[in-house]
C-alpha cells in the first residue's frame, strides 16, 4: 500500500482537506455558523436533561464535534449532546450521584472517555460492519420518527406551553389539547414567523437561510414584547450563558468506578454508535457520500476520548445539528469543525447576546429541519415496493415514536435479520436447458423446453450453508421421487456465494444418492471459497474430482459419455450437441447394412 493510503486511511480529513475551495469553504463557513447558533439553546437543554450543570452541554458541543469531524467519515455529521443520550446517562448516573454533584460530574466524564475507548477499539478491529445490518428501512423510519421527536421535543418553546419533562410525542398532543386555553397566541407566532421566513429564504439566501430566519424570528419576538409586554406575550428568551472555555477534566481511573460504570459503558456504545452511524446513513442517502462504519466507530471514539479531558460528558451524532449542517449547505466536514470553534468565540464574546434570542425562534427552526429531514419519496417506494421492507419501516417508525429510539434500531436490526435469514434460508433451485436457439447452447430456465431423460439439471443460487441445507435437501429429494428416470443430476453452482461444511455434507450426501440409483452428481462453476471448503475437508474427493467441472464443454462431454446410449437412442429431444453424434452413428451404420445387403450376391 502507498503512503497516500494509509494517509488517507488513518487520516481521513487529509482526503477531503485536499477538495476544498474557496466556494466550499464559504459554503461551510455559513453552515457552521448556523449549527454554533443552533447549537446555543440546544447545549443548555441537554445538559439539563443529563443532570448537568447547564455549561456542560456547550462543552460537550465543542471539542468532541471538531475530533469527530477531523476522524469520522460522514462530511456531515455533527456529534455532540443529544436527547436521548442525556436521558440514558440521566436515568442510569441519578442512582449512583445527586444530579449536578461534583461526583455526578466526574462519572459523566469517566463514562465518557469509557465509551470512547470501547468505540476506538470497536474501529481498530474493524467491527464496523455490525451496522450494515441496519437496512435501508431501518435509516428511513428511523429518520422519520426522529423527526417527529425533535417538534415534539420543541412542542413547548412553539406553544409557549410548559410540557411535562419526559412526555411522548402523544402524551405532548394530549397534554396540549387539555391545556390549549393556557397557550400564548403570540409565541405560536413567532415560531411560525421563523419557519416561513426559513421557507422563503432558502430559496433567495440558500445556507443563510436559518440565520435570516433566526433573525426575523428574534426581530418579531422584539416587537411584540415591546408593544405588549413581555408577560403578556409570554415570549420566553434563551438567556445569557456563560463565558468559559472548556475547563480541563480528569476522568477517575479507580478500578471500583470502571467496574460501576462498565455495563452502562457498554449499552451506551452500542447505543452511542447506532444512532451516529444512522444518521450518518441517513443523510447519506440524501448526499450520496459513502459511510465507512469502521472509520466512523473511530471518530466517535477519539471525540469522547479527547471530550472526557475537556469538560464533555457523551457525544454522539446529533439528529438536530447534522440536519441543520446538510440543510445549510455544508459541503465538508470543516462546517462541523467551525461551528465547534465558533461555539467557543460566541460564548466567551456574544453569549450575553443570546438573551435576546427568543426560545420560539428556535423551536420554528427546528420544526423546519424536523420536517426537511422526513424523505416522503422514500417511504413511499418502500411501502409500494416491499411488503417485509414496509413492516421494518413501519415498526422502526412507530417504535422511535411511541417507545424509545433505541428500542427500535434494534427492533429494526432483528427485523432486518429475521427477513433476511428467511430468505437466505430458502435458496432458488430451478431447473436449466440448453437454449436451442443459442451457437454456444447456454443454459436458460427449462420449464417449457425439453430435457435429457436422463440428466437433471439445476441452478442453485444464494448460500449453502446450515440455514438453508434443509430447504435444499428437500427440494433436492422431491427431484429425485418425482423424476426418478433423471438418475444424472448436473448442478450449476455459479450462484453460490458460499458453501459451508453442512452445505459440503448435503452435497456429498447427494452424490451418494445419485450413485444408488444408477446416476451421479455433477458440479460446474463452482466458486474459489466453495471449493477451498470441499477440498480442505475432502468433501471434493467424496464427490469426485472427475465429477467438479470448470468449463461447460468438458462437463457436458464428460457427463454425456456416462449416459445410457440405448436411452439415448430412443430420445427425440437431442438437446445436446454430442446427441447429434447418435444419429450420424446410427445413420452410418444403417448405411453400412444397406451397402452390405446390396454387395451381398444372390443365391
Amino acid at each position: 500500500m502507498n503512503l497516500q493510503y494509509q494517509l488517507n486511511r488513518y487520516l481521513p480529513f487529509m482526503r477531503w482537506g485536499r477538495n476544498m475551495t474557496r466556494e466550499s469553504m464559504r459554503a461551510d463557513a455559513i453552515a457552521g455558523l448556523t449549527g454554533a447558533a443552533i447549537v446555543l439553546p440546544q447545549g443548555v437543554a441537554f445538559a439539563a436533561i443529563a443532570g448537568m450543570p447547564p455549561e456542560y452541554g456547550l462543552y460537550t458541543s465543542m471539542v468532541p464535534a471538531v475530533i469527530a469531524a477531523l476522524f469520522g467519515s460522514s462530511w456531515h455529521l455533527v456529534s455532540g449532546p443529544t436527547t436521548a443520550a442525556s436521558v440514558i446517562m440521566f436515568a442510569s448516573l441519578s442512582g449512583i450521584a445527586n444530579p449536578g454533584s461534583p461526583h455526578y460530574i466526574t462519572l459523566a466524564i469517566t463514562l465518557a472517555f469509557m465509551v470512547g475507548v470501547l468505540q476506538l477499539a470497536m474501529g481498530i478491529v474493524r467491527l464496523g460492519a455490525l451496522v450494515n445490518f441496519i437496512s435501508h428501512s431501518v435509516v428511513v423510519g428511523f429518520t422519520a420518527g426522529a423527526a417527529c421527536l425533535i417538534a415534539a421535543k420543541q412542542a413547548s418553546n412553539f406553544f409557549g406551553i410548559s410540557i411535562p419533562a419526559g412526555s411522548h410525542l402523544v402524551e405532548s398532543i394530549e397534554f396540549l389539547w387539555l391545556f390549549r386555553e393556557y397557550l400564548h397566541p403570540l409565541v405560536s407566532v413567532v415560531a411560525v414567523i421563523t419557519l416561513l421566513a426559513g421557507i422563503l429564504a432558502q430559496r433567495r439566501f440558500g445556507g443563510m437561510s436559518m440565520i435570516v430566519a433566526l433573525i426575523a424570528g428574534s426581530a418579531a419576538a422584539g416587537l411584540f414584547n415591546l408593544v405588549f409586554g413581555a408577560e403578556t406575550t409570554g415570549i420566553k428568551m434563551v438567556g445569557a450563558l456563560p463565558q468559559h472555555l472548556p475547563p480541563l477534566s480528569m476522568p477517575d481511573f479507580s478500578l471500583e468506578t470502571m467496574r460501576q460504570l462498565s455495563p452502562l459503558a457498554f449499552a451506551m456504545t452500542l447505543f452511542a454508535l447506532t444512532e451516529a452511524v444512522s444518521i450518518a446513513r441517513s443523510i447519506s442517502l440524501k448526499s450520496g457520500q459513502a459511510i465507512d462504519g469502521n472509520q466512523e466507530f473511530i471518530g466517535q471514539g477519539l471525540s469522547n476520548i479527547f471530550g472526557s479531558f475537556f469538560s464533555s460528558y457523551v457525544a454522539t451524532g446529533s439528529f438536530n445539528r447534522s440536519g441543520a449542517n446538510y440543510d445549510a449547505g455544508a459541503r465538508t466536514p470543516l462546517a462541523a469543525i467551525l461551528a465547534g470553534i465558533l461555539l467557543v468565540v460566541i460564548v466567551m464574546l456574544v453569549a450575553p447576546l443570546t438573551s435576546y434570542l427568543p426560545k420560539a425562534a428556535v423551536a420554528g427552526l427546528l420544526f423546519l429541519v424536523a420536517w426537511r429531514l422526513i424523505n416522503f419519496s422514500q417511504i413511499r417506494k418502500i411501502l409500494r415496493a416491499d411488503r417485509n421492507e414496509a413492516v421494518i419501516l413501519c415498526v422502526v417508525f412507530f417504535g422511535t415514536v411511541f417507545f424509545s429510539i433505541e428500542f427500535a434500531i434494534l427492533a429494526g436490526v432483528i427485523l432486518s435479520l429475521t427477513v433476511f435469514l428467511r430468505k437466505t434460508s430458502r435458496p432458488r433451485l430451478s431447473p436449466r436447458v440448453p437454449d436451442p436457439d443459442s451457437k454456444t447452447r447456454k443454459f436458460v430456465f427449462g420449464q417449457f423446453l425439453p430435457e435429457c431423460p436422463q440428466l437433471k439439471i439445476l441452478r442453485l443460487d444464494d448460500s449453502l450453508y446450515f440455514g438453508s441445507v434443509s430447504h435444499v435437501g428437500e427440494l433436492l429429494r422431491r427431484y429425485r421421487e418425482h423424476y426418478p428416470e433423471q438418475k444424472h443430476l448436473f448442478l450449476l453452482t455459479k450462484g453460490i456465494s458460499q458453501v459451508d461444511i453442512a452445505g459440503a455434507e448435503l452435497l456429498v450426501g447427494e452424490a451418494r444418492e445419485r450413485r444408488a440409483i444408477g446416476g451421479d452428481l455433477y458440479i460446474y462453476r463452482l466458486r474459489d471459497t466453495a471449493s477451498k471448503v470441499l477440498k480442505r475437508g475432502g468433501y471434493a474427493d467424496e464427490i469426485g474430482e472427475s465429477n467438479i467441472f470448470d468449463g461447460k464443454l468438458d462437463a457436458i462431454s464428460s457427463i454425456f459419455g456416462r449416459l445410457d446410449k440405448s436411452i439415448c437412442a430412443t430420445c427425440e429431444n437431442r438437446i445436446f450437441l454430442e446427441c447429434q453424434m447418435i444419429d450420424k452413428i446410427e445413420s452410418d451404420h444403417e448405411s453400412e447394412s444397406e451397402s452390405d445387403t446390396a454387395n451381398k450376391p444372390d443365391s
